[in-house]
């Protein structure tokens, strides 16, 4: 891996979304013979939903799938190279571009007009019925479906959670900073804390202790409903991290932080079957 002085400054499928430009001099660009990657399209509810991979090049037979869950911003360069370092892990690596019906994340300039004209619109029913069909396809194109998880940061964190209580395939759920309560919409008519009751899959969750959009109060919240549920999750806090920690291309990238969770939630699959 290594760090670039600012990527192309534009919307291209290969860039960075135009709400989070310019990127950090952080920026992670992850670069390997070893993997293949590429675009791909899964049927998916009669439609076509366009989607990245990446995968090791040689294997001894299927691989442990990890569905990778994007953030707000869509299946942009961050989402693919976390793709990529799953690839050099071992992992069939698939993010699904989630959004695809609603509109282009990549059509908004800021943060705010992008979740209120775009986001806000994706059914969590839609996405999770989505999230199941890229199993199916990575089960069709070498991937080992006994032997998958899924991870998701920010938007895609809270849809972690939510997985993890709607496929019972499902070995095992990393959720990057995703919210965890808040307004109920017909859209999103349930937040992770309102499911801890009905995970069938253990749940890692990474917290920052400065997150100013998801208190301490309400991880705490969430802790207190995993404990009542008996669930098998965790969740971690580092207390010196904001949100977004692990966007290495943004000013919140907080490289300790990330650096412990990335190995941690690698830990947390092995140990949960989601074993290379």
């Amino acid at each position: 891996m290594k760090t670039e002085e600012n990527m192309a400054q534009k919307s291209t499928p290969g860039g960075f979304a135009q709400a989070v430009l310019p990127t950090a001099s952080t920026t992670i660009v992850t670069e390997s013979p070893a993997i293949q990657t590429g675009e791909t399209s899964v049927p998916s509810q009669g439609e076509n939903m366009p989607a990245y991979f990446a995968k090791p090049k040689e294997s001894d037979g299927a691989l442990p799938v990890v569905l990778v869950v994007q953030e707000i911003f869509g299946v942009h360069e961050h989402i693919r190279d976390l793709c990529r370092r799953l690839a050099l892990e071992g992992y069939l690596a698939v993010a699904p571009e989630l959004y695809f019906r609603e509109g282009d994340p990549n059509d908004y300039h800021d943060i705010p007009t992008l979740f209120k004209e775009l986001v806000s619109k994706v059914p969590d029913t839609q996405v999770l019925s989505d999230l199941d069909h890229v199993a199916n396809w990575a089960a069709r194109n070498g991937g080992d479906i006994r032997r998958m998880g899924i991870t998701g940061f920010c938007w895609g964190g809270r849809i972690s959670w939510l997985y993890a209580a709607h496929n019972p395939q499902l070995r095992a759920a990393v959720a990057w900073y995703g919210r965890l309560t808040g307004d109920k919409t017909l859209k999103q008519p349930k937040h992770p804390i309102d499911v801890a009751v009905d995970l069938t899959a253990p749940v890692l969750g990474l917290y920052g202790g400065q997150d100013e959009g998801i208190p301490l109060e309400s991880v705490e919240q969430m802790r207190q409903a995993l404990r009542a549920a008996n669930a098998n999750a965790e969740i971690v806090v580092y207390p010196d991290a904001g949100h977004a920690f692990n966007a290495d291309y943004r000013p919140s990238y907080h490289a300790e932080a990330a650096k412990d969770g990335w190995s941690r939630m690698l830990t947390w699959f092995r140990q949960y079957g989601v074993a290379v």
